[in-house]
């Protein structure tokens, strides 16, 4: 059987569940099976959920609430998602304690780096001085936008090859300190903020700031992190 890879939904409003297709497609692609995990349910129902699967992925959205990373909440920092921010917390911490592959996207990434212990920048533009349309586009998410120069010797060096590789961008929130045991795997080559990162001691647990999944249809290096997660979730199902 092909690996179950669970997606992290979102809220949209008038409570409807949902993620965009392109997370979905992006799995299926790389020869997974995805699976819309539940929002609105209690911590032993989600680890029953978690059981049955063989990977998860951490999906974009809202802003974390800075108290899960001991900061108060900044004027400048957006819309938050408490039961995601429940949800997500629950099911990293599972993954880490069980090492379940695992692959972050955008507010994934910022997700693992809080349960890790990491920090947060709440507002790229604010803290940073760093124009807005920089780390968060206007146009279309399937073009490329900015590069980000790939660490030597990293997971995402092992998936992606050497030096740089051009992505998308859609944040204006990123890891301010990298969380206990993680290793930096990229940065942006504009302005040095954390890109990627993984941590070394799992099976896979890879993190990404930029929108992979938009860019998968057509951009082979962008598939290669979905292929990768779905081959580590089937080594080990």
């Amino acid at each position: 059987m092909k690996p179950l890879i669970g997606v992290t939904p979102d809220l949209k409003p008038e409570s409807v569940l949902g993620v965009r297709n392109q997370y979905l497609q992006s799995v299926t692609r790389a020869g997974g099976i995805p699976v819309l995990l539940p929002i609105s349910v209690d911590e032993a129902d989600m680890r029953e959920v978690f059981s049955h699967l063989d990977g998860l992925l951490i999906t974009g959205g809202a802003d974390i609430d800075p108290v899960l990373y001991g900061e108060e909440k900044s004027p400048a920092c957006g819309e938050l998602a408490p039961e995601r921010d429940r949800l997500e917390m629950v099911l990293a911490k599972l993954a880490i304690e069980h090492d379940l592959p695992t692959l972050g996207i955008c507010r994934g990434c910022q997700v693992l780096n809080v349960v890790y212990g990491g920090t947060l920048i709440q507002d790229i533009p604010t803290e940073l001085g760093v124009p807005m349309d920089v780390h968060r586009q206007p146009e279309d998410y399937a073009v490329v936008t900015h590069g980000v120069t790939v660490e030597p010797g990293t997971l995402l060096e092992k998936i992606e090859g050497t030096g740089e590789i051009r992505v998308n961008s859609r944040h204006h929130q990123a890891v301010k300190t990298l969380g206990k045991g993680l290793v930096l795997n990229a940065r942006s080559t504009k302005d040095g903020i954390v890109e990627s990162f993984n941590d070394p001691t799992k099976r896979f647990m890879l993190a990404v700031q930029w929108h992979p999944e938009m860019l998968s249809h057509e951009r082979p290096e962008a598939l290669n992190l979905f292929k990768a997660l779905v081959s580590a979730a089937a080594a080990g199902n």
